[in-house]
């Protein structure tokens, strides 16, 4: 929460006036009389500094370039989504092969891959044969990948976490 004005209740403030320039240390009232003459507000900008920094600058002023820096900061954010794909130990062949071209299609959409084997019953006391199956189907994902996370149990199955290179 941005405090402004009478709400910053400190007894001295460093204060930068509207220009950037730096007014040194002085007392919260004196800063605030400055801005009032000069028809600004003084909002705080850096509360955890000591002491607190605050600057003579109109509110609506600085909360506009806080939110252009915002959007700014976000548009250049590359955002990947995490894709899960499910696979089992009885799958037949064809069936991995167009789960591995789904892969592939999100590989190439630039997103996280989880591939998840799932083991019912019996098949967990076969644990080996699963994370060969499991290997085996990675390797027929295109093999332009990278794996970021190893093979885990997650209690049900085995995952593991593919991205692109």
């Amino acid at each position: 929460m941005i405090r402004i004005n009478e709400k910053i209740n400190v007894k001295e403030v460093r204060a930068i006036d509207e220009t950037g320039a730096n007014l040194g240390v002085i007392e919260t009232s004196e800063a605030l009389r400055l801005a009032k003459e000069k028809g600004l507000d003084l909002v705080e900008i850096s509360p955890m500094a000591m002491p607190p920094v605050v600057k003579i600058i109109s509110f609506d002023k600085y909360r506009y370039q806080e939110e252009k820096k915002w959007k700014k900061q976000r548009a250049t954010q590359k955002i990947q989504e995490m894709k899960q794909v499910q696979i089992s130990v009885r799958e037949a062949a064809h069936d991995l092969g167009v789960k591995a071209v789904r892969v592939n299609k999100f590989l190439g959409a630039g997103n996280k891959v989880e591939v998840l084997l799932n083991l019912r019953g019996r098949e967990k006391a076969h644990q080996d044969l699963a994370k060969t199956k499991l290997r085996d189907f990675i390797k027929t994902v295109d093999p332009e990948h990278k794996i970021l996370s190893d093979i885990k149990w997650t209690g049900r199955g085995f995952n593991i976490q593919i991205v692109k290179k």
